[in-house]
């Protein structure tokens, strides 16, 4: 299962929200099955709809 406050602390040099979702979508790619969003993103230019697109770039609706 990757969680999302796994992967931010797995990678403290992240600076954006796009590269979370490059993260996320790595996280699919590698054979994840389950995502859970268990913290919001701390970065600035984080979206309202922030679940959605998470969840998306998981299920490989966006890249």
């Amino acid at each position: 299962m990757l969680w999302l406050s796994e992967i931010l602390i797995q990678n403290p040099t992240l600076e954006s929200f796009d590269q979370l979702i490059e993260k996320v979508h790595d996280g699919a790619r590698q054979g994840e099955r389950f995502f859970r969003m268990d913290i919001k993103p701390p970065y600035r230019d984080t979206p309202e709809d922030w679940e959605l697109q998470l969840e998306s770039a998981f299920n490989g609706v966006i890249k």
